[in-house]
């Protein structure tokens, strides 16, 4: 067992970090099996050792690059790291709300590991966490932490840090037990709050770190199902659970946050510092998505299809299509051979709202899915997609940034599943795309990637100059190791008119060489194509 320490340092972030990813480990199925708040799906315990999976990760993270010296890192890396590593890995409703909680704690603990400053730390998690939430609920998780602050407050002023730790551990087990009187569904169903129980069995785990022994709290099954015959309680609400993190401004976030309340529940949004993890359910997958897109850069996008049935009932659609903005001629010929109705975006020119909604009427569709492939198009296509809805057809936008992303997209479209289906796939595999492009300077110009001169060639990754070259193959090498530095599956090359073959050929070969198991495509753009856009799925 851990020494009981004088401080809560990184040694002690650290060991707290693996015991409490160990105990989720062991409890992850138990706590699955309570998870009928807020959504039965059974995922509570998964989705929380996944996040704190990725909380432990970045932390070993610091202590690998700190080396094997006798000196441990500074506490304020060790606590900033597993507050990052659980924003960015944060999964489901439980899983954000527990990387709220560490960021919470993270603040206050950055200065100081003393007993006064842990009391502080708990009391910021529980209010934070609160804050994230759009609609507070007692009986969950955050009343568990909140109960667990007021404990650890109550201790007296010569406690111990092992004595804090003991007093918010006894404080969130007391107010888990009493989870079931305060919120109905759990009463019902015969069970704590799945997670609560994970944050009582993280404490525990803190506990641990310093040097007490928590007592065992197993998880509870539920009972059995009064007769063989009876029936879950009926599920509705929102049929998608859409997760991404979002680099925006607070501002931004504030306007996301009451976007999102009106389209959805169960909304979470936390983080800070331009990073942000953003969870909410909804029927319109494709709308959560586009905004985060009119908020700032959302990646790592991840889309839940709840049960079939809880899908809301609706009559097949007779016809379904898709409405792709495209920048070339070779494009264009590929989008509509694919089926696709195309509009052709020309240099300079832009599509109009007006010319975007005659494309969506003229594919004589009851629901049509639009691809505007151009992050300046965003607000003309939302135009676009809100004309046509008053005339009665169902749109869904798909806030596709690139050409490549496009083609993703179009890739996994199925006319004959669910509209709904087909969007969250179609918005998945768009999302899954990173996009990148060759262009040429025109002119001398400071860069994020520093001075170009006129004539350089420019590598742009998601939007950003990122590679200033003096030749395309060597630039384009160095963007497409860059971007598959992170992994990758396929790669697509668009070529532009006067792009040679040869380019093709030789970043094919480059990439079957350097990085095994990816794929390679190459497609002709046209006229009015960028020398070179890549996209790696």
């Amino acid at each position: 067992m851990p020494q009981s320490p004088d401080a809560l340092d990184a040694v002690a972030v650290r060991t707290w970090c693996s015991l409490a990813l160990e105990a989720l480990g062991r409890e992850r199925e138990a706590i699955d099996a309570i998870n009928v708040y807020p959504v039965a799906d059974g995922d509570t315990g998964t989705n929380l050792y996944l996040t704190m999976e990725s909380a432990a990760a970045a932390v070993e993270a610091v202590f690998a690059a700190h080396g094997t010296g006798t000196t441990a890192p500074a506490r304020a890396d060790a606590v900033h790291a597993m507050a990052h590593g659980a924003l960015i890995g944060a999964r489901g409703n439980s899983g954000t709300i527990l990387a709220q909680l560490l960021r919470g704690m993270a603040g206050v603990l950055a200065g100081s590991g003393d007993p006064d400053h842990l009391r502080r730390a708990l009391a910021e998690a529980a209010s934070s966490a609160r804050l994230a939430v759009a609609h507070p609920v007692e009986g969950t998780v955050l009343t568990v932490a909140t109960e667990a602050a007021g404990a650890a407050a109550a201790t007296a002023p010569a406690a111990t840090l092992t004595d804090v730790a003991r007093a918010a551990h006894t404080g969130a087990r007391a107010a888990l037990a009493r989870t079931p009187g305060t919120l109905a569904v759990l009463g019902r169903a015969g069970v704590v709050d799945a997670g609560g129980q994970g944050l009582v069995t993280v404490l525990g785990a803190l506990l641990e770190a310093l040097g007490g022994r928590a007592p065992a709290v197993p998880v509870a099954a539920p009972p059995p199902a009064p007769g063989a015959c009876a029936e879950p309680e009926p599920q509705d609400g929102p049929a998608f659970e859409v997760i991404y993190l979002l680099e925006a401004s607070d501002d931004a976030v504030a306007r996301l946050r009451a976007r999102l309340d009106a389209l959805g529940d169960c909304l979470v949004v936390v983080g800070g510092d331009g990073l942000w993890n953003v969870h909410v359910h909804v029927d319109d997958a494709g709308a959560a998505v586009e905004a985060g897109v009119e908020a700032g850069r959302p990646h790592r996008i991840r889309i839940t299809h709840f049960a079939a049935d809880r899908l809301r009932p609706g009559p097949e659609p007779a016809q379904r299509a898709v409405v792709v903005v495209v920048p070339g001629d070779g494009l264009l010929e590929l989008c509509a051979e694919a089926g696709a109705t195309t509009v052709l975006a020309r240099p300079g020119e832009p599509p109009a709202s007006g010319e975007l909604a005659d494309a969506i009427r003229r594919a004589h569709a009851r629901e049509v899915v639009l691809l505007p492939n151009d992050a300046e198009l965003r607000h003309t296509a939302a135009a676009a997609a809100e004309q046509v809805r008053a005339e009665g057809v169902r749109v869904s936008l798909i806030p596709t940034r690139a050409a490549v992303q496009g083609l993703a997209a179009l890739a996994v479209h199925e006319p004959g599943r669910s509209f709904d289906e087909d969007v969250v796939a179609m918005t998945a595999a768009a999302g899954a795309t990173r996009y990148a492009e060759l262009a040429v300077a025109e002119r001398q110009s400071w860069t994020t990637a520093g001075i170009c001169q006129a004539g350089d060639v420019l590598g742009l990754i998601d939007g950003d100059i990122a590679v200033i070259g003096d030749e395309p193959a060597a630039t384009a090498r160095t963007v497409l190791d860059r971007m598959l530095s992170a992994g990758g599956e396929l790669v697509t090359l668009v070529l532009g008119e006067d792009t040679p073959d040869t380019l093709a050929d030789a970043l094919t070969a480059h990439v079957r060489e350097s990085h095994l198991a990816v794929d390679t495509v190459v497609y002709r753009g046209g006229p009015r194509t960028a020398p070179l856009l890549i996209g790696v799925e």
